[in-house]
């Protein structure tokens, strides 16, 4: 009997520690250590087997170097607060709770500063959110800034110390299952607060306390320190002033975790051994659905949030083109079409499929507590590829100087400068991708989307009014240049920002063969779908076609501004499914995939439907010649459309591991579009080009489908949502998974 039990105990002590939800936060004064110290409070966790993190963590940014004055770090914390708090205000339904309690805390203790309260009611309101997911979380989520800290932040910049006020702000706050005060001596404090504000950059530390403020602290936190031990609940007091006692407070606190995580752990096994039958039908019916449920609730929201900044980027994308095509006439345009559509299919093949395979290293190194790893994929994957791009840029420049026409002085210049930008592109794409695996989606979507063209239009403005040069073909790429240059040096310096603790301190270590094994089918993939979109221009360009090519990439942006939705959603949708096929979770990477595609359907529907009504006079406005582009806007318009009905088909297959069958199919779908533009181009011309690019779409979407069905056993998206409509067809899970979507 005790054998037995001993075997039941062990198979049931890991699914406790994966599922077993704990609350721990910490307080204290400024500079007292609490993000350091909880950050290394959930690497301890990790290593004893529990899944832990740290939420709603920020880590002051340090100067890197005397010149950093800190100014694009300063705006992106300002439109990053102003995003995340709009997102919440607009899209808060059936959470009006979490609005009026924050409301509410803040009246408590109002700040005098009233830029203060605003910042503190926000932080309050990201908190609330952040508290319910933690309470629905499988794991032990640690609040490095809880109710308590912020309350007391609310109070120091009051300046009052009101017992009764700081209770009732307190009642409002739901308790943490273990509180943690955080005690170093002033003199600490005070000399790690002026080091801090060192190190920081100039524009940063406008987002600071003055010393006197936070110094006011160490009253506040005592009084509020006093008020919980009166209430009843239980306060853990550790020191934090140098390494051997933050050790030390670390494993007292690790052995009250465990010993509160053990008490659980007996408990629910008690209750499983009298009950082993139902543990499947518990663990399948009660926990999964609400999962899924609100994954698709984040993906869709997410995705929404997604597509307003591909949105943004469009409109200044139209923007810049519209003035560049207007500028520079239909030929010199086709030379700039030409050339970037070159430049791009380079530098996304010199990634080497990092831009991707990043996903999926990085979380899955910091997850298991390899920052070590983690910092040696990074600098593996930028020297390699810069290396790359470098190499593929020189080669380039090579070419246009030994085999092309002397005559077209203008394509040579503009080909050569469009070479220089190839590392320039590649850098901005790994340091997204950065970004993105660190936690900033969004913040990873602005530089690209926002900064990259808003900059381009500036500078192609300012040479046409400045009447310095004639604006042509090579001024424009000249510009291009510059823009990439900036978007890259911005994109590193967010990347920094989203560093994670520790990962710039760890030795780097290196798993170079399974790194280079992840890169020839995530090159093709990465390089071909650049290639597929741009084949029809860079068809018309070998063949002489410029102007041509000019008006065929006009159509060209215009027609994928269909795929945006299709985009967004992917950009969202890949680590979600990378997490599901891991778990062995084919359901609900089935209901995601089918959400996922109705997302990307119904926004290239709505876009689609108006464009193929204005595509016409839209055209005209870029000056004479591009009028004739309505009709192949039209063709293209309808080939995007198919491929966002299919869904993030791409995507899909690379998260679960099928990465050279997504190689294959874009390979075949390159080859299909340069056949099939090439005969096009010969018989109907332009249209006959994108007839060409809209079939290989169509088959190249359909390929995929076909794959994913008979390797994944995964229906296309529409197909299955389809058939969640009729509850005949399937159970009634699937019935009420699609009303549920449909909301």
């Amino acid at each position: 009997m005790c054998d037995l039990q001993q075997k039941l105990q062990g198979a049931i002590e890991p699914l406790n520690r994966a599922s077993y939800t704990m609350i721990i936060e910490f307080f204290g004064p400024p500079g007292s250590g609490k993000t350091t110290f909880a950050h290394a409070l959930a690497q301890q966790l990790r290593g004893k087997g529990y899944h832990a993190k740290v939420a709603l963590s920020y880590k002051p940014s340090t100067r890197a170097a005397k010149y950093d004055l800190g100014i694009f770090l300063f705006i992106s914390r300002i439109v990053s607060a102003m995003f995340s708090t709009a997102r919440i205000l607009l899209f808060s339904a059936g959470r009006a709770d979490d609005i009026s309690n924050s409301f509410a805390i803040v009246r408590m203790i109002p700040p005098k500063n009233r830029i203060w309260r605003a910042r503190i009611w926000r932080y309050i309101l990201h908190l609330s959110r952040c508290w319910k997911s933690a309470e629905q979380s499988p794991e032990i989520i640690i609040f490095d800034q809880g109710y308590v800290q912020a309350i007391g932040s609310l109070a120091m910049f009051n300046g009052s110390t009101n017992p009764r006020a700081l209770e009732k702000a307190l009642s409002l706050a739901p308790a943490a299952d273990l509180t943690v005060r955080l005690l170093v001596p002033a003199a600490v404090v005070e000399s790690r607060l002026r080091r801090r504000m060192e190190l920081e950059p100039p524009a940063e530390r406008i987002f600071e306390a003055d010393l006197s403020v936070n110094m006011r602290s160490f009253a506040v936190f005592e009084a509020m320190h006093d008020l919980l031990t009166t209430s009843g609940r239980e306060i853990i007091s550790v020191e934090n002033t140098d390494g051997p006692s933050t050790f030390k407070s670390i494993c007292r606190i690790e052995r009250q975790i465990l010993s509160a995580l053990s008490r659980f752990d007996r408990s629910v096994g008690e209750k499983q051994i009298e009950l082993p039958a139902h543990r499947a039908d518990v663990t399948g019916s009660a926990t999964a659905p609400p999962r899924n449920k609100d994954m698709g609730s984040r993906l869709a929201w997410a995705s929404i949030f997604a597509l307003l900044i591909y949105i943004g980027g469009a409109g200044l994308t139209s923007l810049a083109q519209l003035a560049i095509a207007r500028l520079i006439g239909p030929h010199n345009y086709g030379i700039y079409s030409y050339v970037q559509a070159w430049t791009s299919v380079l530098a996304y093949l010199a990634t080497l499929g990092f831009n991707v395979s990043l996903l999926r290293f990085l979380p899955a190194y910091r997850a298991s507590g390899r920052l070590d790893l983690a910092r040696g994929v990074i600098r593996f994957a930028l020297q390699r590829s810069l290396i790359a791009a470098t190499l593929f840029g020189m080669i380039g420049a090579a070419s246009v100087l030994f085999l092309s026409d002397p005559t077209e002085r203008g394509l040579e210049t503009s080909i050569v400068l469009g070479m220089m930008a190839v590392p320039l592109v590649t850098a901005y794409a790994l340091g997204a991708t950065l970004v993105r695996a660190f936690g900033g989606v969004v913040s990873a979507l602005l530089p690209e989307r926002i900064m990259r063209d808003g900059l381009l239009l500036v500078l192609v403005a300012l040479l046409a009014l400045s009447g310095f040069r004639t604006v042509d073909a090579p001024s424009v790429t000249m510009a291009v240049l510059v823009s990439s240059a900036f978007t890259a040096a911005l994109v590193f310096i967010i990347a920094r920002r989203f560093e994670p603790p520790g990962l710039g301190h760890a030795k780097p270590s290196y798993a170079s063969r399974e790194w280079w094994l992840a890169v020839p089918p995530l090159m093709l993939i990465t390089g071909l779908d650049v290639f597929v979109s741009r084949a029809g221009v860079l068809v018309l360009g070998w063949t002489s076609h410029i102007a041509e090519a000019g008006i065929f990439a006009l159509a060209l942006n215009v027609a994928m501004l269909v795929g945006l939705s299709r985009i967004a959603v992917a950009t969202m949708f890949s680590p979600t499914a990378a997490d599901l096929y891991v778990r062995g979770d084919r359901r609900g990477l089935q209901q995601l995939f089918a959400r996922a595609t109705l997302l990307s359907a119904g926004g290239a529907i709505l876009v689609a439907v108006p464009m193929m009504v204005i595509v016409e006079p839209f055209l005209s406005y870029f000056g004479e010649g591009y009028s004739a582009g309505a009709p192949i806007a039209r063709v293209l318009i309808l080939g995007y459309v198919f491929v966002a009905l299919c869904g993030p088909q791409q995507n899909l297959l690379t998260m679960t591991g099928n990465e050279w069958a997504a190689a294959t199919t874009m390979v075949a779908g390159a080859v299909a579009n340069i056949i099939a533009c090439a005969a096009g181009v010969a018989v109907y011309g332009l249209l006959g080009a994108a007839v060409g690019v809209a079939l290989a779409l169509s088959i190249w979407s359909i390929a995929m489908a076909v794959y994913i069905r008979k390797r994944l056993k995964i229906m296309p998206g529409l197909v299955f949502a389809l058939l969640s409509i009729r509850p005949s067809a399937v159970d009634a899970r699937q019935w009420h998974w699609f009303l549920r979507a449909s909301k």
